[in-house]
């Protein structure tokens, strides 16, 4: 039996665009029922918004980099592989001169550390199956590129 997941999201906006595209403020508030947390958002400072706000190419990022953590977790785990911790620095690059404007690449990379005792070739191909596994790097046409580092405790 298949079932189909449904996600939902609530946006809001309050302001008035009557002053121009360089003073309109682009505060917005983002909730995700039933998740009781809100996010307040803006736009990247280079489309006027505020650098003490995330935006949605942040956003963005950060959903590839969270599916790939918790793909992974779940690989790991059901793979009998004790993880100890996991990390990543993430970047995603967006060129104003490649038309349309988009994210063209992701690059995430896991500093993951296992306990002794773990193959670190297993463990590299349980990376690439959370990879393969992963609904948002599935969802998404920009290509994601991982780079993992994987250490031993000591």
């Amino acid at each position: 039996m298949t079932s189909t997941h449904t996600y939902r999201s609530r946006l809001s906006w309050v302001g008035s665009t009557g002053v121009g595209y360089d003073s309109y403020d682009r505060t917005h508030r983002l909730a995700a029922p039933p998740a009781t947390s809100e996010l307040a958002l803006s736009s990247d400072p280079a489309f006027r918004g505020s650098a003490e706000l995330m935006n949605p190419e942040q956003l963005l990022l950060a959903a590839a980099s969270s599916c790939q953590l918790l793909s992974f977790l779940a690989i790991a785990a059901r793979s009998r592989i004790d993880v100890l911790s996991y990390a990543d620095d993430a970047e995603a690059i967006m060129p104003e001169d490649q038309k349309p404007i988009r994210i063209t690449r992701i690059t995430l990379r896991p500093k993951i550390v296992v306990a002794p005792g773990a193959d670190l070739d297993r463990v590299r191909r349980l990376v690439e199956k959370a990879h393969d596994a992963c609904y948002i790097a599935n969802s998404l046409s920009t290509e994601v590129v991982l780079e993992p580092v994987i250490e031993v405790a000591a």
